[in-house]
């Protein structure tokens, strides 16, 4: 690391901690020529994750829709925010470690899916409705008893 004061190359770390984040790290270095103190930041480079969407179209993934897609499925739901938004957190965390630059979108929806329906059958049902274009009643009674006769399999 460079000291910004005399340009030496050579420092050594006098002390290290976690930033509040959790995702970098605060260094205090002390330069070897002219004696200074000075403070570095390192931090991970993630790589962008591209969604492919259905039309073959490619977007940087957005963190936001995936919150505001579960958000509206927990709509009205006696589910604290903070579960909403872990439920979230954990998904997108799952999605980042599939370790691949990009990822179809019909492969987000269906995880999102898996998480929901253990999280909130309710919430599960409105976002499969959504996701999966149900066009009448039927489709959401069939959907209500596969859940129903899943659950029954795993009872």
């Amino acid at each position: 690391m460079r000291c910004p004061f005399c340009g030496n190359e050579d420092s050594r770390v006098i002390d290290s901690r976690s930033v509040e984040d959790g995702n970098s790290i605060r260094r205090r270095r002390e330069c070897s020529t002219c004696g200074r103190r000075f403070t570095t930041y390192e931090t991970v480079e993630m790589m962008p994750l591209i969604v492919i969407k259905n039309d073959g179209r490619r977007a940087v993934f957005d963190r936001n829709k995936l919150r505001n897609g579960i958000l509206r499925s927990c709509y009205k739901r006696d589910i604290p925010a903070e579960k909403i938004i872990k439920l979230a957190d954990d998904i997108e965390k799952d999605i980042h470690n599939q370790m691949c630059s990009e990822i179809p979108s019909k492969k987000i929806g269906e995880l999102v899916m898996q998480y929901l329906k253990t999280f909130d059958e309710v919430a599960y049902i409105r976002f499969a409705s959504v996701y999966r274009k149900f066009s009448d009643s039927s489709n959401f009674a069939q959907e209500v008893e596969n859940l129903r006769l899943e659950k029954e399999h795993n009872d």
